[in-house]
């Protein structure tokens, strides 16, 4: 278990994932900072909006680590930021530092495993590379995209589609690609 700083979104990154960030509140400034510096990385978390800011449960508890992967000032002077994601964490013991950036105690959990077969995913992988070559935003994040990897399309998926938070953690947590695959090909088609 390790102490990490969180940046919660309404957005959501899974592992092999990646996300362009727009920081300007000096508490992530910092957490920037601190994390390059210690070529070591943050968590980015799913709110909760069932859960009390005041107490920390505005957070889910699982969370993706990632490493940023590029920075830039932007035309409008704020830090822009690429991360992409590397695991998904559990996250216990949520609390506010002195700036109000919150830290949570992290353990690395198990990243989903797909056994069902490769032909299972289709129309979603022909799919998700028609978005990839339609919307130039998504696609320039990546150096390099795995449509052939499952379990790579399936995160994808997770992030783009308006999938509700919490349904997001019953998936991560279940670890359990075959009703994610069922969900997800519902939704798709």
């Amino acid at each position: 278990m390790i102490t990490l700083p969180l940046f919660p979104l309404s957005a959501h990154i899974l592992p092999g994932g990646r996300l362009s960030l727009r920081i300007f509140e000096p508490r992530y400034t910092r957490m920037i900072k601190e994390a390059c510096a210690a070529q070591s990385g943050f968590i980015v978390c799913m709110l909760n909006a069932k859960g009390e800011k005041e107490h920390n449960q505005h957070i889910h508890p699982i969370g993706t680590f990632v490493t940023v992967v590029d920075f830039d000032v932007l035309e409008d002077g704020l830090l822009g930021v690429t991360v992409e994601g590397q695991h998904c964490v559990s996250i216990d013991n949520v609390r506010s530092q002195d700036d109000d950036l919150r830290v949570g105690d992290c353990s690395e959990i198990s990243p989903l495993q797909y056994d069902l077969q490769k032909n299972a995913l289709y129309p979603m992988d022909i799919k998700l590379k028609e978005i990839f070559d339609n919307y130039p935003e998504v696609n320039v994040l990546y150096q390099e995209t795995r449509f052939d990897d499952p379990v790579w399309v399936i995160n994808r998926w997770l992030e783009l589609l308006p999938v509700d938070a919490e349904q997001k953690q019953l998936f991560l947590a279940e670890n359990d690609c075959s009703k994610i695959v069922q969900y997800l090909t519902e939704l798709v088609e």
